[in-house]
């Protein structure tokens, strides 16, 4: 069985299946650059995730942080990426369980990095804290 780490980051990427201006392109922790022909495109992946023993239940509580990279080129890449932005986050936020598999899904930041390539390109980094609940001895049950 897949962990319920891995759950909730597969289920975030369906979530965001339709998402405006990115078409299919929504990749899980990628890690090659995007070509110009990529782009606008979303790139999902775990930043950290930390445990806290519930002392009433043989539980683990979750903190997931989860960074949801807005990747545009264009002369204004902020202004280029808010209407996928704005997209991501109903999207992300329309079901606080995630399909049953998280407790909540809580914004926590966005970040703006503009670069020079061969056309002016931004990163908008979305971050959500998704908290979730496992079995201290099974990562896959509650």
């Amino acid at each position: 069985m897949t962990t319920k780490r891995e759950q909730i980051l597969a289920r975030i990427a369906t979530t965001l299946a339709g998402t405006t201006g990115v078409s299919t392109r929504i990749y899980r922790s990628r890690v090659e650059p995007l070509t110009r022909g990529e782009s606008p495109a979303i790139v999902i992946e775990p930043i950290n995730d930390t445990a806290e023993q519930n002392t009433s239940l043989p539980t683990l509580d979750w903190s997931l942080v989860v960074r949801i990279a807005v990747i545009v080129r264009g002369n204004v890449p902020d202004q280029q990426a808010d209407a996928t932005v704005e997209s991501l986050h109903s999207k992300l936020m329309a079901d606080l369980t995630l399909g049953g598999y998280a407790i909540d899904v809580q914004p926590r930041s966005v970040g703006f990095e503009i670069v020079e390539a061969d056309q002016p390109a931004g990163v908008i980094s979305c971050e959500y804290l998704v908290r979730y609940r496992t079995s201290v001895t099974n990562l896959t049950t509650s």
